[in-house]
């Protein structure tokens, strides 16, 4: 592997844990390893944030590849969608 390549991995890591960082992420993401799957709702209430706020930390997360989203009739279910967040996360706690 040359140095750009392994530059690019470097910055994907950085990425991955630069997001994580956030307590509000890293809260979203323990609780959807604890419970495999959950609403935008359930989290609201167990964050006491407001929706909007925890939607957009779920977007960034989203966005990153760490969790995905499936819709239930009206309501949209969160889960991980990264095994190696999902690790780290699991080490951190």
């Amino acid at each position: 592997m040359d140095l750009i390549e392994e530059m690019k991995i470097i910055r994907e890591k950085a990425a991955l844990l630069k997001a994580l960082s956030n307590p509000v992420r890293l809260c979203i993401v323990r609780e959807l390893l604890q419970r495999e799957e959950c609403n935008v709702s359930a989290m609201q209430n167990c964050l006491k944030l407001s929706q909007s706020t925890v939607s957009q930390h779920l977007g960034r997360l989203r966005d990153m590849g760490i969790i995905s989203c499936e819709r239930k009739g009206t309501e949209v279910h969160y889960r991980i969608a990264s095994e190696e967040a999902a690790d780290i996360v699991k080490v951190l706690f």
